[in-house]
């Protein structure tokens, strides 16, 4: 199986979350909830980890944090390392505490921190563990609504500076944030993609222009061709374009580029144009033997392929 792809650099924003292995609990009791505590406030005092957000289920946890020097996978083996140490030695296991490695998607933090942070904080109300957010003890929530005082390892006025700029204010409006617009279903992770970054169309091109096109080959490259995969919508407007005021001309574009281009399914891009996926095919087929036949349609789906940086 090919190993999470890891999207390392100075000051990245990552939800990460780890299940215990067979599902099983990774916290017996609270001895063992405050343990892992202190490994992420020896993660910030050694590795300069910021910890905006956590919480610590039965058998995983979630955690919010930010890496000034780009450095997670440190980070990450001193929490998860560190912990599976002390939690063998003390219930007298040995092997695997954790289910594989741990996930981490890096996070556009400026649009989805917030979001995710809500769906973080309130993990023991889906679970039926509590019945508001703020009646269970092991997350960060409380020291966001000053109802307990904030661990001097724990970072929350980054996040709560989008709220107000008061900090009184803020709590206010971060409370009524999470606890008035709970959704059961609410999931923003469901837009991350390839299980790999969480963020803006300009993001994720921005992320994988700078980190993943120099990557080399290997492990990794089944998520580098997925995340690197191009979207029907930016190529529809870059075929728009070049191709503008000939609707006829366009349509046809866009379904050829998709298919030689976009590494979607015949039935994603069968979908996107309201046709079937034999249609996709054969319109494509056709296309290529007009582009062949026309100069200037050549140099229209040249351009396209140039503003697409294909």
């Amino acid at each position: 199986m090919a190993r999470p792809l890891r999207i390392e650099y100075k000051s990245a924003f990552y939800h990460i979350t780890a299940r215990g292995n067979e599902r099983k609990e990774i916290f017996r009791d609270d001895k063992d909830r405050q343990r892992f505590l202190d490994y992420l406030e020896t993660s910030v005092n050694r590795y300069k980890a910021i910890i905006h957000v956590y919480c610590l289920m039965g058998n995983h946890y979630h955690l919010l944090l930010s890496t000034p020097d780009g450095n997670l996978s440190k980070i990450m083996h001193h929490i998860n390392g560190g912990y599976t140490t002390y939690f063998n030695k003390r219930h007298k296991r040995s092997g695997h505490l954790f289910q594989g490695r741990y996930k981490a998607i890096l996070v556009d933090a400026d649009p989805y921190a917030g979001e995710l942070s809500r769906y973080i904080h309130l993990n023991p109300v889906r679970a039926g563990m509590v019945r508001q957010a703020q009646q269970y003890r092991w997350t960060s929530y409380a020291a966001y609504t000053g109802k307990t005082k904030k661990s001097p390892w724990l970072t929350v006025d980054w996040l709560l500076q989008y709220f107000g700029k008061k900090t009184a204010e803020a709590r206010k409006a971060y409370r009524f944030f999470v606890e008035t617009k709970f959704d059961s279903n609410e999931d923003p992770l469901k837009n991350t993609t390839s299980t790999l970054i969480l963020g803006t169309a300009e993001f994720i091109d921005n992320i994988r222009d700078k980190y993943l096109l120099e990557k080399k080959k290997g492990r990794d490259i089944p998520a580098l061709r997925e995340l690197t995969k191009i979207s029907l919508d930016a190529i529809i407007k870059a075929v728009d374009q070049t191709c503008g005021g000939v609707p006829y001309i366009t349509r046809k574009a866009a379904i050829y580029i998709s298919h030689h281009y976009s590494g979607r399914t015949l039935r994603e891009i069968g979908h996107r144009f309201g046709v079937g996926e034999s249609a996709v095919a054969q319109a494509s087929r056709r296309f290529e033997t007009e582009i062949r036949e026309s100069r200037m349609l050549k140099r229209r789906i040249d351009s396209v392929r140039k503003s697409l940086k294909l």
